[in-house]
This record gives structure tokens, C-alpha cells and sequence, in this order.
């Protein structure tokens, strides 16, 4: 009997078993295609949230780029603005310097009145000029005519000192001379070599022989009668190198412009009136060396400015006198 209750209850239970089979299978299809359902939202959700997600990036690029553009824009505007203010500080001060000019402008005018108004009244003192111009015209044209004759008289109290060195150097040419006559001031230079040796202030033959045949023609030209009265000084001036100190070099060159002097007061060929005239006019100096000669390098020519040296000077104050008296009766 139990075997046999078993196995009817056997087959029994197999249908039953077949039955939940068949539901749980159905129940787990559902599952699947709900899970595959919820999986499927969730990539599509996804999906739309990058696609969101992009979208909303590039409306923030965009927004970005707006707004840089818009602080751009900005700053051009204050930019603006600031070029606004500029623009009207200078029309301010254009304004200001129009408002100027024209207060000039009208100053101008009101002294241009006051300048047309003097016009008038100087048109009128012309005028009554005119007639006292014409008469001193007369009285010009005569005092032109005398001060042409005047100049001509001033032309040649200036050119004496040229007449002077011109006849100079005609005359030592003439006499075979070797001695040089500055153009412009008439000064005479001698080689002091021909006069003395080397530290010495003893005149030597060969210098008394050449001041022997150049004083005399050298007095011929100043002494002449239209040249004497200007003629104020003749200079005798003993110059050395630089060799040396200042000191002895001052004596030496005075002692040397002395021993010259000496000698041309002592001179045979003179007359008595020369040596008179000689001894009125005659000074000696000496230099040292004050004024040396240069080289055309720039040093010192030691010879050269060892020397002896022959100036007149004209009467400044006879001849200020001269000019004066012209220049009066010119007025």
C-alpha cells in the first residue's frame, strides 16, 4: 500500500513541477526583456545626455565667445569713451583758443583803427614836411659834393700806412736787400744769425754791414716830408727761441735790440737831422720768446725765430685829430 500511494502520487507531482517550469520561464523572459527594456532607456539616456551634454558645451562655447566679444566690446566702448573725452578736452581748447583769437582779433582791429586814425594824422605832418625836404634837398645835394671830396681826402690819410710799405718794399728791392716787409703791417724781420752768435749780444761785422745798407734806406722812406709827420715811433725788437728760460732769453733779446739801436744812432752814412729824428723816434725792446715762428707741423723753427725785427707805428692821435677835423667839417 505504501508503494503503491507513492506511485500514484508520483506523477502528480511531475505535472505540477512542469507547470512552474513553464511560468518561471515566462516570468524570467519578462525579466530579461524588462531588463533588456531598462538597459535600452538607460542607453538612450545616455545618448540624449551626451548629445545634451555637446549641445550644452557648444552653447557654453558660444556663450563664451559672446561674452569675450561683449568685455571686447566693452573695452572698445570705454576705448571709445576715452577718445570721446579727449576729443572734447580739445574742442574745449580750440574753443578757448577761438575765443582768444578772437579777442585778438578784435584788439587787432581796434588798433588798426588807432593805427589809420595816427596814418591820417602823419599824412598830414608828411605833408607839411614835404616842403622843408625839398628845400634841404638843395642843401644835400651841396654837402654830397663836399663829402665826396672829403673821402677822397680820409682815403688817403688811411692809405699812408700803405703808401708806406709799398715804398719799403720797392726800396729794399731796389738795394738788393734781403729783408722781408709784412704786407699788412709794415714790419721788417732780419735774421738774427747775421747779427749776433749763439748767446751773444755783441753786434757782429756781418750785422753792422747790413744795418750800414738797410738803415739808410729804411729812414729814406719814412723821412720823407710826406710821410714824416705821421711816422709816431720806429721800434727795434731782438727776438730769441725757446731754448732757455724766459728770464735770460728777456735779457738777452733786450741787450741785442739795444746793441742794434746803439749802432744805428752811431751810424756814418746818417745826417745829422736822421740821427736827430732817429733819436725822437727810436725804442728797443725785447720780446725773449713771447713770439716764436712756427714750422708748418706746428713746432717751434728755432732759427727763424731767432731774430731781429724793424716796426713803425703812425701817430694815432695826429691822425685821430686829422679825422676828427674832416669828419667835422663833413657835418
Amino acid at each position: 500500500m505504501t508503494v503503491h500511494a507513492r506511485s500514484r502520487r508520483g506523477p502528480r507531482g511531475g505535472d505540477n513541477g512542469a507547470h512552474w517550469i513553464s511560468y518561471s520561464d515566462m516570468m524570467a523572459s519578462l525579466l530579461l526583456v524588462f531588463v533588456l527594456a531598462v538597459v535600452y532607456s538607460v542607453y538612450q539616456y545616455y545618448n540624449m545626455l551626451d548629445i545634451k551634454t555637446q549641445q550644452l558645451n557648444e552653447q557654453q562655447a558660444e556663450l563664451d565667445k559672446a561674452t569675450v566679444t561683449l568685455v571686447q566690446r566693452e573695452e572698445e566702448l570705454e576705448a571709445a569713451n576715452v577718445t570721446l573725452m579727449g576729443k572734447q578736452e580739445e574742442l574745449a581748447a580750440i574753443q578757448i583758443q577761438l575765443d582768444q583769437q578772437k579777442n585778438d582779433l578784435n584788439a587787432a582791429q581796434d588798433a588798426l583803427k588807432t593805427k589809420e586814425e595816427e596814418q591820417a594824422l602823419l599824412q598830414l605832418q608828411l605833408a607839411e614836411q614835404a616842403d622843408k625836404l625839398a628845400a634841404m634837398q638843395t642843401v644835400l645835394d651841396a654837402q654830397k659834393t663836399e663829402m665826396l671830396n672829403q673821402q677822397q681826402r680820409l682815403d688817403a690819410l688811411i692809405g699812408v700806412r700803405t703808401e708806406i710799405i709799398q715804398e719799403l718794399t720797392t726800396a729794399l728791392n731796389r738795394a738788393s736787400l734781403r729783408a722781408s716787409v709784412d704786407p699788412g703791417t709794415g714790419d721788417i724781420v732780419l735774421e738774427s744769425a747775421v747779427f749776433f752768435d749763439t748767446n751773444s749780444n755783441t753786434l757782429k761785422d756781418s750785422g753792422k754791414q747790413l744795418l750800414s745798407q738797410f738803415l739808410p734806406v729804411y729812414l729814406g722812406v719814412l723821412m720823407r716830408p710826406e710821410y714824416e709827420e705821421f711816422v709816431g715811433e720806429i721800434i727795434i725788437e731782438g727776438h730769441t727761441d725757446t731754448a732757455g728760460t724766459y728770464l735770460n732769453n728777456l735779457k738777452l733779446s733786450q741787450n741785442r735790440a739795444l746793441s742794434v739801436a746803439e749802432y744805428c744812432l752811431q751810424l756814418p752814412g746818417l745826417t745829422n737831422g736822421q740821427v736827430a729824428k732817429l733819436q725822437e723816434l727810436l725804442t728797443a725792446k725785447g720780446r725773449s720768446y713771447s713770439d716764436p715762428i712756427y714750422r708748418e707741423d706746428g713746432t717751434v723753427d728755432m732759427d727763424a725765430s731767432r731774430r731781429v725785427e724793424f716796426k713803425f707805428r703812425l701817430k694815432d692821435t695826429e691822425m685821430i685829430e686829422e679825422m676828427n677835423r674832416i669828419l667835422s667839417e663833413m657835418e
